[in-house]
């Protein structure tokens, strides 16, 4: 039997809880396939489906509740922290903020199928300072349809998943190498399309002493304020004669303008 599946079943519930808990915190190890080898074990007898969702829900509530702590105690800086350590900073904090402003806390009943947002939606919550018992149910049933999708899919198709961990055992002590190995290149995969995201971002940035330094020379930059309606809660400051919209107005506003002048887009 492959090492992986030896693991799930030998210790089985208390792996599943650290693995889940290491993916909600944030740490680059995905709890969906133990999840799914689960599910697919659990329809032989080998471990207890009931078990396996209950863990891993306790184990996303807890992530999830220190990131809400933080978030509410920190505010904005514990996500510009997280944007700084993801392996996806271009759609970190821009894209959750749009499903968190649209949705609410019911996002939080999706959020954990939507990379970078599972993990980012918490400490959302807590800098909105939504209500703990509100944000406590609605991450409490996110978390069991996520997990239990996961473990369902593995009962749903148990065979073809058995077919695939017998391949595994044929390899023996290779499997897990194999398994750590795809884990790797997909880290790699996210860190090289994180550096290109950067390298872009410092070809057209400016830095605000620069953006202060022409208006102090008298120059009339247009400023651009697309921030999200929930970020500007947050943070109420604001650069002076900046033109407030939404991204997916820029357009419009810029029509509107003479493109002699320079345009500073300032988000978040």
């Amino acid at each position: 039997m492959s090492h992986l599946v030896h693991y799930v079943i030998a210790y089985g519930v208390p792996l599943i809880v650290l693995n889940v808990f290491l993916e909600q915190i944030g740490a680059p190890v995905p709890a969906v396939p133990t999840l799914i080898i689960a599910g697919a074990l659990s329809r032989d007898g080998k471990i207890s489906s009931t078990h396996v969702i209950a863990g891993a829900v306790i184990a996303s509530l807890i992530a999830d509740w220190i990131w809400f702590l933080l978030g509410r105690h920190y505010g904005y800086a514990i996500l510009r922290m997280l944007c700084r350590i993801s392996l996806s900073p271009d759609s970190c904090v821009r894209e959750t903020e749009a499903k968190f402003e649209r949705w609410g806390l019911k996002s939080l009943l999706f959020a954990k199928f939507i990379p970078g947002f599972s993990t980012v939606a918490p400490p959302l919550a807590g800098a909105a300072k939504q209500r703990t018992l509100a944000f406590a149910i609605y991450d409490g049933f996110g978390a069991l349809i996520w997990a239990g999708s996961a473990v369902a899919l593995g009962r749903a198709f148990h065979r073809a998943i058995d077919r695939v961990l017998l391949a595994l055992e044929n390899l023996g002590g290779w499997a897990v190498i194999v398994v750590l190995l795809i884990i790797g290149l997909w880290i790699f995969a996210k860190w090289w399309q994180r550096l290109g995201f950067y390298k872009q971002l410092r070809m057209a940035r400016i830095h605000a002493a620069e953006l202060k330094a022409m208006f102090d020379r008298g120059e009339k930059p247009v400023v651009i304020d697309v921030r999200t309606s929930t970020v500007r809660k947050l943070d109420p400051r604001r650069i002076p004669t900046a033109i407030v919209t939404k991204t997916d107005a820029i357009d419009q506003h810029i029509e509107e303008l003479d493109l002699d002048q320079e345009i500073v887009l300032y988000c978040t």
